[in-house]
This record gives structure tokens, sequence and C-alpha cells, in this order.
């Protein structure tokens, strides 16, 4: 080899040093094929030729309504009611004990006075009140004017004591009692009244 062929061969050695450093692991990471993610590699078929991308593109949110906060719930629509009329309460019925059989009734004994031409004007049938509400006697009729009031008990006990209790301004035969307090009978026309009511069968 003579000496002018020296630089030629030291310039084909560099060119090959070269050539091999370019091929070497110092490579362009652009020219390299892509690689097979490990969550594509094992879903795809044999002879895929395109990777499944591990990064697929997130959905986005729709945006909200101009103004921030929601509209507020729509209340139930509730169907319109006529006025509520409370009604009063009314009270029960008084029950009052039944008059004896036999016993002339307070109507009776005042239809009687008036036949036998006695006064006994404006009569007023108060047989409410022998119950509680009331006098609270226990009567079963009561019947008012403006000269006797006429009492009929349920039996002859009752009428005794309410006798006894208004002394001698009262007339009891059986059941019934003549009042002569409440309506200021005259002391002389008692015994008139008295007896109309014994002669009543």
């Amino acid at each position: 080899m003579t000496h002018r062929s020296l630089p030629a061969v030291a310039v084909l050695l560099v060119a090959v040093a070269l050539t091999a450093g370019c091929g070497g692991g110092d490579a362009d990471p652009s020219s390299a094929p892509p690689r097979a993610s490990p969550a594509s590699s094992g879903s795809s078929a044999p002879g895929s030729t395109a990777a499944v991308s591990s990064s697929a593109p997130t959905p986005s949110v729709a945006p909200s309504r101009t103004g921030g906060a929601p509209p507020p719930p729509t209340p139930p629509s509730v169907a319109p009611q006529g006025p509520m009329q409370r009604r009063p309460a009314s009270p029960p019925p008084v029950v009052l004990p039944e008059r004896p059989v036999g016993v002339p009734g307070a109507k009776q004994v005042v239809e009687a006075f008036r036949a036998a031409g006695l006064p006994v004007s404006r009569p007023l049938d108060r047989s409410v009140d022998c119950g509680p509400d009331g006098l609270g006697l226990g009567c079963s009729e009561l019947i008012a004017t403006d000269t006797v009031t006429v009492y009929v008990f349920p039996d002859e006990t009752s009428a005794g004591d309410i006798a006894e209790t208004w002394g001698g301004q009262s007339y009891r035969r059986g059941a019934v009692v003549l009042n002569y307090l409440e309506a200021k009978t005259p002391v002389g026309e008692r015994p008139r009244y008295e007896r109309v009511l014994n002669g009543l069968r």
C-alpha cells in the first residue's frame, strides 16, 4: 500500500464508524415503530394492524344554564276549595226519666185546673229544667203557670223528698207535686188546686 492511499482509507473508516453509530441505541425515537399498550395488547385480536389508544377522550360536561343557580322547583298545584263552614256543636238531647204509669201528666193537671175555673195563665213547659243542665231535680215533667207550678216525678220517693224540701209551700199527691212558692199562689186558693188534683184518676 502506497502513502497516497492512506488518506482515502482513513476517510472510509471514519464513514463506517459514523454509520455504525447512527444505527445503534441512539437512534431517533420518532422513527421507531409504535408500541402496543398493555391494555390494548391483551384485547386486540391477532393480526390486528391498529392498536387501541389507552387515552380515550373524556366526554365533556354540558355547561350549566346562564345565571348560576338552578330555578326553584314548581310547587304542586292544589285545587281551590270553598270556604269551610263549621257547624255549631249541638248539645246532646236531655233524656228525662219516664213518668210512672197511671200518674197524670203535668199538662193534664193544668188542663184540669183550667176546667175547674182556676187561673193557670201563661203555662210554660219547662221539663228541660228537670235535667242536669237545669235545676237537676230529676223530675219527668214540669209546667209552670202564673199561679202554680206542677211537677211530676218518676217515683213517689223523689216527689216526697222535694215536697219536704219546699216545706209548707208545696202539696204532694203520689208522684205529683204542686209548688206554690215559685208562682206565689195565694194561700186562700191553694186548697182548691189540691182538691182538683186529688180528684184526678
